[in-house]
């Protein structure tokens, strides 16, 4: 086990080399001319070529990259152009709360999909199964963004359940910063009126989130369920007298469950890149309105900064993936 961690560890060291030079080069090529846009429209050529060179962008390509790696080895994810703020505090400041949406709505499917599935797969061409392929071609159908709004208007407008957006009211004030997590960090400073006003604030975006993996997880999880029901060992099981609950949950739920493992791993890393519309439908201050305002002014750093995180925590997830194989199923076995 400990040689496979420290093969993919230093695996991350290429794929984070490689990412950054792609990032880069195509944040250069395309059109539009991002001095321009900072200094603005009545800036002089001598006010655009200073800013440049306050930037490095007068420098050609290969020196520009250079110095862009150089700073990443030591922690300097560059600055912005528009804000002047270094990249790696702003995203010290909006990934936590992308993180928070992200595993929220990873949780709401994990607790929801696994479970349907696997009652889907024992109770095949029934009613929960028949319920289950209902609900989950709806939960992909439906634009993550559409369905944001229609909850909005239900639970928001006019039933007044929830509110509309943010992560907290603006009258709210926030807790100490630990985390950046507002669940964990009114927790831990026992505040549980501000706790419960950041549940309601998440409730909507995380189910809007959530549907997409919620109906890939409830298939992948029934499909696999019933390939293992279908194994000789659990017929034996069930020949030699076992109980069906015993022979569900000791034999087939966790072979069942590395396939499901494998689309929890990728739909983390493809939510983290994916939150945009739902941040932007529910006013959320993530990753994903840092990186679109960001893309509006071709501010070229904070791109960067946001694409490699999500890179780095994507391979993170799928190392932890990969992991979990090994305690979830003991066949796996990792060196």
């Amino acid at each position: 086990m400990l040689p496979f961690v420290i093969r993919r560890f230093l695996l991350l060291i290429p794929v984070f080399i490689g990412l950054s030079m792609l990032v880069f080069v195509i944040g250069r090529l395309l059109p539009g001319d991002p001095v321009q846009l900072a200094a603005g429209p009545h800036a002089t050529r001598e006010e655009i070529a200073a800013l440049a060179a306050e930037f490095g962008l007068d420098q050609p390509l290969p020196v520009q990259y250079l110095a862009y790696a150089k700073g990443l080895a030591i922690g300097d994810w560059g600055r912005s152009i528009q804000s002047r703020q270094p990249v790696i505090d702003d995203l010290k400041t909006f990934m936590p709360a992308t993180l928070e949406l992200v595993i929220a709505a990873m949780i709401v499917a994990i607790l929801i999909g696994i479970p349907t599935g696997l009652l889907a797969a024992v109770y095949r061409d029934r009613w929960p199964d028949t319920l289950s392929r209902a609900v989950s071609l709806g939960a992909i159908s439906i634009p993550r963004f559409f369905l944001g709004l229609l909850l909005q208007l239900a639970l928001a407008m006019w039933l007044g359940l929830l509110p509309l957006g943010g992560r907290l009211p603006i009258t709210a004030e926030p807790p100490p910063f630990l985390t950046g997590f507002l669940l964990i960090d009114t927790l831990v400073a026992r505040d549980f009126s501000t706790f419960f006003l950041a549940l309601q604030h998440m409730a909507m975006p995380a189910v809007a989130l959530s549907l997409s993996p919620l109906a890939t997880i409830m298939r992948m999880m029934r499909a696999s369920t019933l390939e293992v029901l279908s194994q000789d060992y659990v017929l034996t099981a069930r020949a030699l007298g076992l109980s069906q609950r015993l022979t569900i949950f000791k034999y087939v739920l966790k072979n069942a469950l590395s396939a499901s493992l494998t689309v929890i791993g990728l739909y983390f890393g493809w939510l983290l890149g994916g939150t945009v519309l739902v941040e932007t439908v529910f006013d959320w201050p993530g990753i994903g309105l840092y990186a679109t305002r960001a893309i509006t002014t071709q501010d070229f750093m904070p791109v960067m900064g946001v694409t490699l995180c999500i890179g780095l925590i994507f391979v993170a997830v799928n190392l932890l993936v990969d992991l979990a194989y090994g305690l979830v199923n003991p066949k796996v076995r990792l060196s």
